[in-house]
């Protein structure tokens, strides 16, 4: 297909309101006379799909299975991460001007912005969180991130498999849920923090319902009665802001039996704790942190944020939450490795662990009868 005829089709396809589907794109292609075989017409339609309303060069990876993330780096090479680790494609966006047009377009079709006055942005398209970053800002250049959440969520049963003796943290998770134990889900980028997450609260009783707090949906529990709220940037001139914290004190009023934030990342810490410490019970969430004993710094820090000094965060953590389960990425699998209990001793804020997953297998911890028993 010669290039006027290509832009042909995209002024049918964008000229109207019209959603761009499958059928309308076929209907452009006959439109402008075009004699193709079967084959071709079919890829060519999947092709224009990818380019109008997909993820353009990117979307065939997105669609990939066992793949989580799919990025697009400064040289314009395309790579992927999930059950092999970080792989380079081989599949290259031919220049930097089509890197940015892409990635223009992609946080465009998400809502935002992106341009030398704001050259960060991200959103949501489909199943999938865009991040995207422009020159100068981005050294060697266009750079977009895309994480990808798969439709189906799994539950504990089918992450359990790839988990070192399964049983034993499967029915820890389990317990966590069913006594309503206030809990943190912590590990590094990529660790499944969000999917374990979404495992546990599909364990929560049918009868229940969770509310969750985020700044771009992602958490997807098999659950009859799940809600969202989504923080939401300002404009230009900062107004129409919804931050994190005010959507947790939003949720007090919308008869919660649970509370979920789902990535602590900030000042929302002190409202979320304040929740927890009035009487919400299994509330739950996720923090990033690289190991269990870096999640009291990461509570003090973020509770700075708010303007709370660090005896008061770790005094309100210790009433507050009963558990964080650490997750970690080791040969390629995602797995819970660490459950400890936040206990408050002289004057900090203590891990103590209740089970433990090493290299003689899964042992409990002096906090196992407390927090379990």
């Amino acid at each position: 297909m010669r290039e006027q005829q290509l832009e042909a089709v995209r002024e049918r396809l964008t000229s109207t309101a019209e959603p761009v589907t499958v059928e309308r794109i076929a209907e452009a292609v006959r439109a402008e006379g075009l004699a193709l075989g079967t084959g071709t017409t079919a890829q060519l339609v999947k092709a224009l799909r990818n380019e109008l309303v997909g993820l353009g060069p990117l979307q065939q990876f997105v669609e990939t299975p066992g793949v989580t993330d799919v990025v697009l780096d400064g040289q314009g090479r395309i790579w992927t991460d999930g059950e092999q680790g970080l792989t380079n494609t081989g599949v290259q966006v031919g220049s930097e001007e089509q890197a940015r047009a892409l990635a223009r377009r992609l946080v465009s079709v998400a809502g935002g912005r992106l341009d030398e006055g704001h050259p960060c942005a991200d959103g949501k398209i489909g199943s999938c969180r865009i991040h995207a970053v422009i020159p100068p800002i981005a050294v060697e250049g266009t750079m977009i991130s895309v994480r990808v959440a798969r439709g189906s969520t799994a539950g504990l049963h089918e992450l359990a498999r790839h988990w070192r003796e399964p049983h034993h943290w499967s029915s820890a998770l389990r317990s966590l849920v069913s006594q309503r134990r206030n809990y943190l889900v912590s590990g590094a980028t990529g660790s499944g923090k969000t999917s374990l997450l979404a495992a546990m609260l599909s364990e929560v009783s049918s009868g229940e319902r969770i509310l969750i707090v985020e700044d771009t949906t992602e958490l997807a529990p098999d659950h009859t009665h799940v809600l969202h709220l989504q923080s939401r940037g300002g404009n230009v001139e900062g107004a129409g802001r919804v931050d994190m914290g005010q959507l947790v004190r939003e949720t007090l009023r919308m008869r919660p039996d649970r509370l979920i934030v789902g990535e602590c990342r900030g000042a929302e810490l002190r409202d979320f704790l304040a929740a927890m410490n009035t009487g919400h019970a299994g509330a739950g969430g996720t923090v990033h942190a690289n190991s269990p004993q870096a999640v009291p710094a990461r509570l003090i820090a973020m509770g700075a944020l708010a303007g709370l000094t660090p005896e008061a965060v770790a005094v309100q953590a210790a009433a507050a939450l009963d558990a964080v389960v650490h997750v970690e990425r080791r040969a390629g699998r995602r797995m819970p490795v660490a459950l400890s209990a936040l206990q408050y001793h002289d004057g900090r804020l203590a891990m103590v662990p209740a089970l433990t997953t090493g290299g003689d297998g899964v042992e409990r911890g002096s906090a196992w009868e407390e927090l379990l028993g």
